[in-house]
């Protein structure tokens, strides 16, 4: 059950929902303004490597926003990104 960030075109609004099995097909609107112009933030992954400096968090960025179901999160973890 995977949990997906949207981020509202309209009022700019970022919230989360909640994915149950068979939902491929659910309309996404937003909780605060009910427009369904929404689009889906890529968050970025936070993990730590085992190994010397690995207890350091050397160059991870986090950024925290209100969100409808709270707040959310979005790290930033230093390295090379897929394209």
């Amino acid at each position: 059950m995977p949990i997906f960030e949207f981020k509202c075109s309209e009022c700019e609004e970022f919230f989360e929902t909640l994915f149950m099995s068979g939902d491929d097909q659910k309309e996404i609107k937003c909780p605060k303004c009910s427009s369904f112009a929404v689009e889906r933030v890529v968050s970025a992954t936070n993990y730590m490597m085992g190994g010397s400096g690995a207890s350091k968090n050397q160059g991870v960025g986090k950024q925290t926003r209100q969100c409808s179901s709270g707040s959310c999160t979005t790290y930033t973890v230093p390295g090379e990104t897929r394209g």
